[in-house]
């Protein structure tokens, strides 16, 4: 197990996106988690108080050492797993995240793609160490338990819980479907997946026990 490669991308990343994006020089931000079991990269962007608005994990398998990140695919009603083979695969990877983000907050889809590097060998950038193009395939889930209702109002608005065990990580992830039935009698489904490591848990668990007094309830 080796987090060499993870290392040096780490300490190169934030640059090489600042370098082919100027919306993401202005705004985009990252923060290096390393002592998880699959380490891994966040990006994010600042908001105001201080808060951060996370739009993409770049996670690293240090027994295969390899990046890659995760997906969830609402037809298949599966989690995808996105293998990211070098640094080129990486930055596009995010830079389309970042987009993404973007036009899903502001509604712009106006962007200034400033791609002007030449990524090779001669210039010093990072390529995987196997050279090999960016694959998909698919993460295997096991359920712990059924679809559990937090919320429901008049059968128009219903929310729902599930949560389960990745197999190959051994990471928690919470599934979150909200259902809300239009005037027009038409079913509209959203549905997010979060995935977290066993020390992120506990950390979470506290931080929602101890502000639970504040929160509102749905109306």
């Amino acid at each position: 197990m080796s987090l060499e490669w993870f290392d040096r991308v780490s300490g190169e990343l934030q640059d090489h996106l600042k370098s082919i994006c100027e919306k993401y020089d202005r705004n985009g931000s990252m923060i290096v988690e390393r002592g998880s079991k699959h380490p891994r990269i966040e990006f994010y962007t600042e908001l105001a108080d201080d808060e951060r608005d996370y739009f993409s994990s770049l996670f690293f398998d240090p027994y295969n050492e390899e990046f890659y990140m995760e997906s969830f695919d609402p037809d298949l009603g599966q989690i995808s797993k996105v293998i990211l083979s070098d640094i080129e695969d990486i930055i596009d990877a995010v830079h389309e995240s970042f987009h993404n983000y973007l036009e899903e907050d502001e509604g712009d889809d106006d962007y200034d793609y400033a791609y002007e590097m030449d990524m090779d060998d001669e210039n010093g950038d990072l390529y995987g160490p196997d050279g090999e193009n960016s694959d998909i395939y698919e993460i295997d889930v096991d359920w712990e338990t059924p679809e559990v209702t937090a919320y429901i109002q008049d059968n128009e608005v219903e929310v729902t819980y599930q949560f389960g065990i990745v197999q190959e990580t051994g990471d928690g992830v919470l599934k979150r479907i909200n259902r809300i039935r239009t005037a027009d009698d038409d079913l509209i489904k959203d549905e997010t997946n979060f995935i977290f490591s066993k020390e992120e848990a506990s950390t979470i668990i506290a931080m929602i026990a101890s502000h639970m007094d504040s929160l509102s309830e749905m109306e």
